[in-house]
Formats: structure tokens, C-alpha cells, sequence
């Protein structure tokens, strides 16, 4: 067995690898907004928060993008679903 590990799916083909990069990525982002928002919040270094100030909507607009990209992927995964 190619993929041994409980927490990664296997992916049978390109479009099922691509949709589970898309919820790695989504991971990622979210984890990096966690970690900014922290900087943020409780941040000693007034340069580091301000750098986390400024580092947050860049990550929230890449957030934005690959969350509409999961739903038009999920969407193409149903049953029925119109090809443009």
C-alpha cells in the first residue's frame, strides 16, 4: 500500500490530488493566521506586531481565493454537476 498514513486520503486522480493540495493549503493558511493573530495579540516586539498587523489581510485574502476554490472543486465533484 502506496499511502500508509490515516490522516492523508489517497488521491486515485489528478483532480482528487489537486482537491486534497487545495485543504493542505488551506491548512497551512490557517495555521500561519493562528500564528500571526498570536504575534499580534500578545507580541512583546512592537515591530514583530506590527508586522503581523500588516501580514494578517494578505492571509486572509489567500484564505479567501482557496476557500472559493474548494467550493467550485466540491461542486464538480457532485453527482450531475454543470461543466462550464
Amino acid at each position: 500500500m502506496a499511502n500508509d498514513t490515516i490522516d492523508e486520503p489517497m488521491a486515485d486522480s489528478p483532480e482528487d490530488a489537486a482537491f486534497l493540495a487545495l485543504h493542505a493549503e488551506r491548512q497551512a493558511v490557517e495555521r500561519d493566521l493562528v500564528l500571526v493573530r498570536q504575534r499580534r495579540l500578545y507580541g512583546q516586539d512592537s515591530e514583530d506586531v506590527a508586522k503581523a498587523e500588516r501580514d494578517e489581510p494578505a492571509l486572509l485574502t489567500r484564505l479567501d481565493r482557496i476557500l472559493t476554490q474548494l467550493r467550485a472543486a466540491e461542486y464538480k465533484r457532485q453527482p450531475g454537476a454543470r461543466r462550464w
